[in-house]
């Protein structure tokens, strides 16, 4: 309710400015705000993620402390006892090397293998020794013959090396930060002291008999903790930018690295296991280890405590990642992580304290009597174990002393200085900063994680320093990337339009706006390239916008007044060699370029407009940038504008990014790249942003694609799109690469675009029959080949969501897919050519992905025939056929349809096979009751395809269920499965039989190529009078008055009235002629006006000489254009500018000085034009369309809201009002006579500029707020402005004519090389054909043959089981080719399954953290002023401009 009352009240507002205030809201274009569920899910997830790190830390070494223990020799437990618990500790050391070699050797496989430097290697690898050796002689040697509080504390001494360089290296940005390393370097040796001081007393005191020998496990201890710190000397090194070039060639081959050195710190465990206790104790009996039946709970016990320490250990270490990746550091992972070690303590004695009188038959006296009383209860079976050893354990401290217990406080000072030394040590993890997504060797330096010192092993892992980007948390640098959004758009209509400028304008309101936090500092432009945006006009000849560009235009106005309530401000139109070009300067500052382009100048579709802005925005602008004195700058510095880093020069708002450019490098300049019709939220630009800014070697992410519309066609695509990204896209993320980024929707790297034979190559013009297919018809898919072949990775983001309309005709969507299929099998098979290069160039790309792509295309090539096979099975239970009969039968639908496609016409071969596809759609339905009644019959559904169809079903519905906001998609998997023939057979045998056919078959319109009709003309004739080149037309009684810009009004009061039109090539010559006025003076603009008579009009159009002479007195009257012009008509009378309301026209007659005077839109503080520019022809009526901006209407609106943008501090508010009242009061007393559609002329804005400065400066001086009067000046002008006819600068001038010269001229094919051209795409058709054909007849035949020779002589047989375990007496006859292809589409199908939990996990996580930074739209409670810039210049900084040195 309180929305509508919102609207209503903005309605309220418009309506007093006009008679039509009602106007189109889009979807969306409301402010984005952080929804409060969205935030309590984030504090509980990093809740979750903390409780689970504590959880599993503490666990974790509670589990070792135990094995250790119970391995002790002076435990309780038998030697058989002690010895398999000493085994599973072995193994608990062994498991995190088994799972690295296992990570390793899968990326060396599935992702690249470099050879790695033998050096290094052999450096890395003798390190991993040492510490492996120190490792397991602490836990396998030392640990067993200390109680468990001693091993409990001794474990903190690891972190002495990594605080020994930290000190060295002085690390600290603080030199006083330098106390920490010293606190922990001092608190160590301490704790060691206090450890030898402890030990000594348990000797001299006789406590449990504890033998002098303990010192050399004391030693052993110390050495083994300052082998194990070795095992982090790569963090402080790295964070001193020492050995940087070791450190990055180690990144190289790390993989291979981890493989290695995973195998040698097996070794050494076993070796120094070995070696202890077969050589040197000598307490192992072989014949132990044959475990008997009553030796179950001993496995039980240790089988369990080696599972939950194993899987504990991994689980620390990965949810201390995710902690990490979540932005969730303190709470969740350095909090968690340092209280492991206490909170173990903790654990242990409240079991201690509440288990410990469950202990029978112990004495409860005084500790030594307690003590000695536990000898006798490990005779007995009901004594808990652990417990049991705990309680052993403990007695063995000074706590057990007859003579003196003070010395157990040296035992835990112990604990504290070992615990306080490995915090301050690790102090800098509390203080680290992460992006929003991060590596995890961003994070940590080892991917390896000690599990017997798993916390510590994390804290002393996490990088000092954390490589990311620069200004991620700063607004003071510069910006960290451009982003260049691209929409190619061809026949869009006004609601297609309308999305593609929505999602612009948030992006704009996201980005741009001061008052609103956000910590995604980057610069974009959008661009909107519109092919085939002109035509011609049939009576003129004259060459003009169409229809779509008119939509086009409408839309800007439209949502720029939604998303700002005024019209566009700064407006300028250019000439372009390829057509022209519209600029606007978005609400926010941002800018927003639309380029017309004209297919007579420059080459149409989307392949061509992307080389054009690929060229313009990566080429030309990247070359102006390394060359800053081509950037052209302001010849009027009065005008509000920024300063460049030089400080000296002014530049055009639209070179602003091409300055800021500058400082920023190709690697971290990316295209958007979009369609006409594609709707996104800031939300998944943000998110792909994030994968190209933090992996230097991600060519190009897409995100995820949502087809949009209504129909049975749409339902189909939704399901095919869902499961398509959600296992079809994440498998190749997960293994590989993505092989397409869609047009629709896709983020590029420019240095990947710009790389060798990438966009060099993409210029190829196809001349080949294969090029054709290729190249043209799935560009987007051949951009991305290109990509992979040199090298780049293309990603997938699950969680960037945008829309797009998809084809809702049956037509439209075969004649889609007729170009995707084919050039999808081009390109992969381009790609599986070129595999054995691709793999040593792209590090992403294996041969075993190669393999699997190889089989994904086998298993699509035979998709018709499995679904001619599947159709048979049908046949086969439906109708009791037999089997042979069933697939003849099956087979014969596709072959008569291929057989039409050869003789039938396009739109025929469309109709036949809508028609088959509902007929196909009940024979699927009788296939799946036909699987089901197989079930049935069989008694169970443990059949071959019984357990594939259930198997399937429930793995899409529990994928459906990961994907929580599109689990509606599964409703729609129905209609996909019922039109599996239609998608997998028909449109295939379509696709490849007309492969020759290569125009695109969608969008095709003739809306645009409409020429414009002057449906009034009832005489056309050529005529010359006297020296006048005339053309004369005779109209339907209808009286117009003629506007040219820079023309005149001519009026000749005949036998009948006739006008006169001067017509704009001759314009200048005849100004000269009548008012000896030099044409560069001649006025810019005339307002006109309609009456309607009732005699016809003759429409002379003169062409003048030069020496032509003419006086006369002219007629001039000022009128408004009317309002918006229908959407649903477009066709305009193309010789009118402006057409005023009847009722404020007003006619005045006036001289030629006169008109000269009056006629001149330019304002004060706008450059003024010193030479009248030469436009063509379309450019006046579409100047006209933003010169509406001038009505008093949208004066109105426009003032108030550029005063309330201006004035958008909450300490402005009540100065912001009170301009806003009476500045409203002076322009509705200045305007009173001028009606709301009328446009103003320059004399009036002139006064009108004047008497609202004047009236502002008042209220500011009054208000003591002269800081804001530049401000507010700016803000009217601003408002006042017309928009600008301007030419381009001649270097892009020059760019621009090469460039068409060189890429883009249209292609004019010969006749002959058509003909050549069909004739090789019908042969490549042939060919294409006729593999497939021989491929499916061949799997078919085989299957037939089977058929006929019968089940009982060629079949596998399989157990038949019942649903309730039972094993029945016959078994299942199953098709050997059957159960093969089965077999390999399951395994498949399972792959990309378990791709999709993978990167489901890492796409919540990526949702968290961006949750965790999102921008929250909140007005801050003041900004700086911007009457003093102040901008940082590298090579003098410190640099003040002010507005006063601006006015000189």
């Amino acid at each position: 309710m309180e929305e509508l009352k919102y609207r209503g009240k903005k309605r309220e507002g418009r309506h007093r400015d006009t008679w039509d205030p009602f106007q189109l809201n889009p979807i969306g274009a409301e402010k984005e705000s952080k929804r409060r569920c969205f935030q309590l899910a984030q504090y509980l997830v990093a809740v979750i993620v903390g409780l689970a790190v504590l959880t599993s830390a503490v666990v974790s070494k509670g589990s070792l402390l135990v094995l250790s223990t119970m391995s002790c020799p002076t435990s309780l437990r038998s030697p058989k006892e002690k010895q398999f618990y000493m085994l599973m500790l072995v193994f608990c050391l062994v498991f995190p090397n088994f799972l690295m070699l296992f990570k390793s050797l899968w990326k060396c496989a599935f992702k690249s293998f470099i050879q790695p430097n033998m050096k290094t290697l052999f450096f890395v690898c003798a390190i991993e020794c040492l510490v492996s050796l120190g490792t397991s002689v602490l836990v396998l040697v030392v640990m067993p013959q200390f109680d468990v509080l001693t091993n409990l504390f001794i474990s903190g001494g690891v972190c002495i090396v990594s605080a020994i360089l930290q000190i060295v290296f002085r690390l600290q940005r603080k030199t006083w930060k330098i106390v920490f390393p010293l606190c922990s370097l001092i608190l160590t040796l301490a704790g060691y002291c206090l450890l030898g001081v402890d030990f000594y007393v348990r000797v001299s005191s006789y406590v449990d008999r504890q033998s002098p020998n303990c010192f050399i496990y004391v030693g052993l201890g110390i050495f083994s903790s300052l082998l194990i710190s070795l095992c982090w000397w790569e963090n402080p090194l790295q964070a001193t930018n020492r050995m940087q070039e070791k450190l990055s060639e180690l990144d190289g081959f790390r993989d291979f690295v981890f493989v290695i050195s995973s195998i040698l710190r097996i070794i050494v465990i076993g070796g120094v296991y070995l070696i202890y206790y077969v050589l040197i104790d000598k307490s192992i009996v072989w014949a132990d280890f044959n475990m008997q039946n009553d030796d179950w709970l001993l496995l039980q016990t240790g089988l369990g405590l080696l599972f939950v320490q194993a899987f504990c250990s991994a689980a620390c270490h990965w949810f201390g990642v995710v902690a990490c990746k979540i932005h969730a550091v303190r709470m969740s992972f350095a909090l968690p992580v340092c209280c492991a070690g206490p909170a173990t303590l903790l654990l242990g004695l409240i079991l201690f304290i509440t288990e410990v009188d469950k202990l029978k038959g112990a004495q409860h006296g005084s500790i030594q009597e307690f003590c000695e009383s536990l000898v006798h209860l490990s005779q007995t079976n009901t004594t808990p174990v652990v417990i049991l050893e705990i309680t052993r354990s403990i007695c063995r401290t000074s706590l057990n002393s007859y003579y003196l217990q003070w010395p157990f406080s040296m035992l835990a000072l112990e604990g504290v200085c070992m615990w306080s030394g490995f915090v301050t040590c690790t102090y800098y993890v509390w203080k680290i900063k992460v992006q929003r997504i991060e590596r995890t060797s961003q994070l940590f330096v080892r991917r390896l994680y000690e599990s017997a010192f798993i916390d510590l092993s994390l804290l002393l892992n996490t990088k000092m320093k954390v490589p990311r980007a620069r200004n991620q948390e700063s607004h003071d640098d510069i910006q960290e990337c451009v982003i260049y959004l691209c929409a190619t758009m061809w026949h869009e209509t006004y609601d297609e339009m309308l999305k593609i400028l929505t999602s612009m304008f948030r992006l704009d309101r996201y980005r741009g706006d001061p008052k609103e936090e956000h910590k995604d500092c980057f610069d974009f432009e959008c661009h909107i390239y519109v092919d085939d945006a002109f035509m011609t006009d049939e009576d003129t000849k004259k060459r003009l916008v169409n229809t779509y560009v008119d939509d086009l235009i409408d839309v800007v106005i439209e949502v720029y007044r939604v998303f700002t309530n005024k019209e566009p401000d700064d407006v300028s139109i250019f000439e372009t060699p390829y057509g022209g070009r519209l600029m606007f300067v978005m609400p926010e500052g941002n800018m927003l370029y639309v380029h017309l382009k004209d297919k007579g100048l420059i080459r149409n579709k989307k392949r061509w407009s992307q080389i054009m802005y690929m060229y313009y925005l990566l080429g030309w602008k990247g070359y102006i940038v390394k060359n800053p004195q081509k950037i052209p700058r302001q010849n009027n510095p009065c005008r509000a504008s920024l300063i460049s880093l030089d400080g000296e020069s002014f530049l055009l708002p639209q070179y602003d990014n091409d300055y800021k450019r500058k400082l920023i490098s190709d690697e971290n300049t990316y295209i958007l790249a979009l369609d006409g019709d594609t709707d996104f939220q800031p939300k998944a630009v943000i998110l792909l942003i994030d994968r190209l800014r933090m992996y230097e070697n991600v060519g190009a992410a897409c995100g995820r694609i949502h087809p949009t519309g209504m129909g049975p066609m749409v339902w189909y695509q939704k399901f095919e799109y869902a499961v398509g990204h959600w296992l079809q896209k994440t498998a190749e993320h997960v293994f590989g690469c993505v092989l397409c980024s869609p047009g629709c929707f896709s983020l590029f790297r420019g240095s990947a675009l710009m790389d060798d034979n990438v966009l060099k190559r993409y210029t190829t013009t196809a001349t080949r029959a294969a090029e054709y297919v290729q190249y043209d018809q799935g560009e987007d898919r051949w951009l991305c080949t290109l990509l992979l072949q040199q090298g780049w990775r293309v990603e997938y983001n699950a969680a960037s969501d945008a829309y797009t309309n998809s084809p809702q005709e049956f037509k439209e969507f075969y004649n889609q897919r007729r170009r995707w299929g084919p050039s999808t099998l081009a390109n992969t098979l381009d790609l599986l050519h070129s595999g054995g290069e691709t793999v040593k160039k792209n590090s992403s790309i294996s041969r075993l992905y190669i393999f699997y792509q190889m089989f994904s295309v086998g298993s699509s090539i035979l998709g018709p025939a499995s679904v001619t096979l599947m159709i048979a099975g049908a046949f086969q239970f439906v109708f009791k056929i037999t089997g042979t009969l069933s697939i003849v039968i099956a087979s014969l639908p596709p072959v008569f349809y291929i057989i039409v496609c050869f003789v039938a016409k396009p739109n025929n071969q469309i109709t036949i096979a809508a028609i088959m596809s509902v007929l196909y759609a009940f024979l699927m339905t009788a296939s799946l009751f036909s699987i089901i009644g197989d079930m049935v019959i069989q008694g169970t559904f443990l059949t071959p395809t019984g357990v594939f169809l259930v198997s399937m079903t429930i793995m899409y519905l529990v994928t459906a269920l990961l994907h929580p906001e599109e689990f509606v998609m599964i409703v729609y998997g129905l209609m996909y499965f019922i039109c599996i023939p239609s998608g997998y057979l028909l449109l295939t045998i379509y696709s490849l039989v007309n492969m020759h056919i290569v125009t695109w078959g969608t969008r095709e319109s003739t809306k645009g190529r409409e020429v414009k009709k002057n449906t009034n003309v009832m005489c056309d004739r050529n005529c010359t009078i006297c020296c006048w080149d005339m053309k004369c037309q005779v109209l339907l009684p209808t009286s117009q008055r003629i506007l040219y810009n820079g023309g005149i009004d001519v009026w000749i009061n005949v036998f009948h009235p006739v006008a006169l039109q001067i017509t704009q090539e001759t314009e200048n010559l005849m100004l000269q002629q009548i008012t000896g006025q030099s044409a560069q003076h001649a006025p810019n603009s005339l307002l006109t006006n309609q009456e309607t008579t009732q005699q016809a009009t003759v429409n002379l159009e003169l062409q003048v000489k030069p020496d032509t002479n003419m006086e006369e007195t002219f007629e001039r009257a000022q009128a408004s254009p009317t309002d918006k012009h229908n959407k649903t008509n477009r066709d305009r009378d193309n010789d009118t500018d402006y057409s005023s309301s009847d009722d404020s026209t007003e006619k005045k007659s006036l001289s030629m000085s006169a008109i000269d005077d009056d006629d001149d839109f330019s304002l004060t503080g706008v450059p003024e034009e010193t030479e009248e520019l030469h436009v063509s022809d379309w450019v006046k009526p579409v100047k006209e369309e933003f010169l509406k901006k001038l009505t008093y209407a949208n004066m109105r609106r426009n003032l108030q809201a550029q005063i309330r943008y201006t004035l958008r501090n909450k300490n402005q508010d009540d100065l912001c009002e009170e301009l806003v009242l009476m500045l409203t009061d002076t322009l509705n007393g200045e305007l009173s006579d001028v009606g709301p559609e009328d446009v103003l002329t320059k004399s009036q804005l002139e006064e009108l500029q004047y008497a609202l400065t004047e009236r502002a400066r008042r209220i500011i001086k009054t208000s003591q707020l002269n800081r804001l009067e530049k401000r507010v000046m700016r803000a009217i002008e601003k408002t006042l402005t017309a928009p600008q006819v301007q030419k381009l600068d001649e270097g892009e001038q020059d760019f621009w004519n090469k460039l068409l010269e060189r890429y883009l001229k249209p292609i004019v094919d010969v006749k002959a090389h058509q003909e050549e051209v069909t004739r090789e795409l019908k042969s490549l058709r042939n060919k294409a054909v006729f593999l497939y054909f021989i491929i499916n007849v061949l799997w078919v035949v085989a299957t037939f043959f089977l058929q006929a020779i019968g089940n009982d002589v060629i079949s596998i047989k399989i157990p038949k089981y019942y649903p309730n375990g039972t094993e029945a007496d016959d078994f299942l006859k199953v098709e050997p080719l059957s159960l093969m292809f089965l077999l390999s589409f399951a395994v498949l199908l399972l792959m990309q399954f378990m791709a999709m939990l993978y990167h489901r996990v890492y796409t919540l996580i990526h949702v968290v953290s961006y949750r965790s930074t999102e921008k929250d739209y909140k007005q801050k409670d003041d900004v700086e002023d911007d009457d003093v810039l102040i901008m940082e210049n590298h090579s003098a900084n410190g640099l003040v401009i002010t507005s006063e040195d601006l006015s000189h």
